[in-house]
């Protein structure tokens, strides 16, 4: 009998998309994601050259859209 136990390690929450989760999403070009973020319809944070987009804010903005 084994007495150890094994812990599996517990998956983060995603709390922001990439630019090119959002262009999937949307099935949209990589250009025009990049414009969405530019347009200030949802929270964007520049980490250096990248860009990440807060889910619940873009969450909120999907379903403002109906595009859903």
């Amino acid at each position: 009998m084994n007495n150890y136990t094994t812990k599996t390690p517990k998956k983060q929450e995603v709390k922001t998309y990439s630019v090119s989760d959002i262009q999937q999403m949307l099935n949209i070009s990589r250009s025009s994601a990049y414009q969405l973020t530019q347009q200030g319809l949802f929270k964007v944070v520049r980490i250096g050259k990248t860009i990440r987009i807060s889910k619940k804010s873009f969450d909120e903005w999907l379903e403002e859209t109906g595009i859903e």
